[in-house]
């Protein structure tokens, strides 16, 4: 008899754990049936959680799963959330086939965070499962136990819960690979202790920090991202922008709304690049939640990058304003340090041939690194406009020297072969000395980089 049949037949005394376990887990491997398929849905199908034989949909396999989870928390080599630690490790103890250790831990949990809505739910169907059976996933709450709400909006509200559980589970079970980094970030800038990468697809923010020029990873939390996903295109889509940015602010929680919790940190959302791309929209904000909320669903937010506010108050003494990195990314690419290191210095000796040919007075050699696509800010907005501007003041130069300092790289996450470059630039001639910070935008282009934007940062 499979486990689907033996549950539907009551007969839970020793499945209170596996049912509960593959309601939360066993999608991670695409067979999370209670907790990613409506019960009616699976009967359409005429399937059940346990038929395939010894493959992902048994009580082994979650077993399995659960397993790999636990080990990962075990291992001492991701950290993260304290209470998604706990949560979690609630609920690997039904794994253990230890429903009371499991409530204990939901239990601890609920005590220093009675306004997360998933512990509540966990809770809700082990209480329930030790009197009668389970179906599916959220069933306390779908039938309307310590709620006035309507069938439609308790559905909704598990489905959201149901998602969250989802993207907490996997991305624990997707450890970060070790010896390996995101091939975004090429070089930071000396200045910047730390960096943060969104991989949305696992509704993950990780934090890197810079040691001894070295990039190594920190701590991870969970976020939530726009209602209609990545890829920000205009105002009012509710979606996330894709692309490099900073923090640029930092808006105490004593100056805003309940609505954003701990605080907010804006991003420089759009960027030049967007800005020439004709992206809109603004106030793009990594920010907590409102103060009877503990998280919300995964893709919930107009377009911010949304914590839990324990998660944004241990972020915020991170942040470097105007300095620290916010990567967000459709996913994050993990590669060896020796293919960042490859990338890295193949756009080094582009920058670098820039410079020396601009200081050079090679206008011919100069204008060569530029791609025929190239646009900036102010009056010299084509390549034509530029050269002629640029040969205007060579004509008047006899030296020129170009010094570059405090140089950071990027890889653009959402466009291919495109990098981001910043840097303090040090400008000195017979006739002039000026400072300032840079950014350039760099493709490759049949194999070679040329700046297809340059302007000040």
């Amino acid at each position: 008899m499979t486990l689907f049949a033996r549950v539907r037949q009551g007969r839970m005394n020793d499945l209170v754990p596996p049912v509960l376990l593959l309601s939360l887990l066993v999608s991670l491997g695409g067979a999370l049936f209670f907790l990613f398929t409506p019960a009616e849905d699976v009967h359409a199908l005429g399937r059940t959680p346990g038929s395939s034989s010894g493959g992902i949909g048994t009580p082994g396999s979650a077993g399995s799963l659960s397993a790999s989870i636990a080990a990962t928390l075990d291992s001492g080599s991701r950290t993260t959330s304290d209470v998604e630690t706990s949560l979690v490790r609630g609920i690997l103890e039904l794994a253990r086939s230890r429903p009371d250790a499991a409530l204990a831990e939901i239990d601890r949990v609920l005590a220093g965070n009675p306004n997360f809505r998933l512990a509540h739910l966990v809770r809700g169907d082990l209480l329930m499962a030790r009197s009668r059976p389970l179906t599916d996933f959220g069933n306390a709450a779908r039938e309307g136990g310590g709620t006035s709400d309507g069938p439609a909006d308790r559905l909704e509200r598990v489905d959201e819960l149901r998602a969250e559980a989802r993207a907490r589970l996997t991305r624990l079970a997707a450890e970060p690979p070790p010896d390996r980094l995101p091939r975004h970030i090429l070089q930071l800038d000396p200045r910047q202790r730390f960096a943060i990468v969104v991989d949305s697809a696992k509704s993950t923010l990780y934090v890197f920090e810079q040691v001894d020029g070295q990039l190594r990873y920190l701590k991870d939390f969970y976020i939530s991202v726009g209602r209609n996903g990545v890829d920000k295109m205009r105002e009012g889509d509710k979606r996330t922008p894709l692309g490099v940015y900073h923090v640029r602010a930092n808006l105490p929680r004593q100056k805003l709304p309940d609505f954003y919790g701990s605080g907010a940190l804006p991003i420089n959302y759009p960027n030049e690049l967007d800005r020439i791309e004709g992206r809109t929209g603004h106030g793009i904000w990594l920010h907590g939640v409102p103060s009877d909320t503990f998280a919300r669903p995964p893709q919930s937010s107009d377009g911010c990058v949304v914590l839990a506010n324990p998660d944004f108050a241990a972020l915020l003494p991170l942040m470097q304003i105007g300095l620290t990195p916010v990567v967000i990314a459709p996913r994050i690419e993990w590669v060896d340090a020796s293919a960042i290191q490859a990338t890295r210095a193949s756009l080094s000796q582009a920058v670098e041939a820039w410079r020396r040919d601009w200081e050079g007075r090679d206008m011919q050699a100069y204008l060569r690194h530029y791609s025929a696509a190239f646009t900036s800010t102010g009056q010299a907005r084509t390549l034509a406009a530029w050269s002629e501007q640029k040969g205007k003041v060579n004509a008047s130069k006899t030296w020129v020297r170009i010094g570059l300092r405090n140089t950071s790289m990027f890889l653009d996450p959402n466009r291919d072969n495109l990098a981001v470059v910043q840097f303090d630039q040090e400008y000195s001639s017979n006739n002039l000395n000026q400072q300032m910070r840079k950014r350039q935008y760099w493709r490759l282009e049949g194999g070679v980089w040329r700046i297809v934007f340059e302007g000040n940062a």
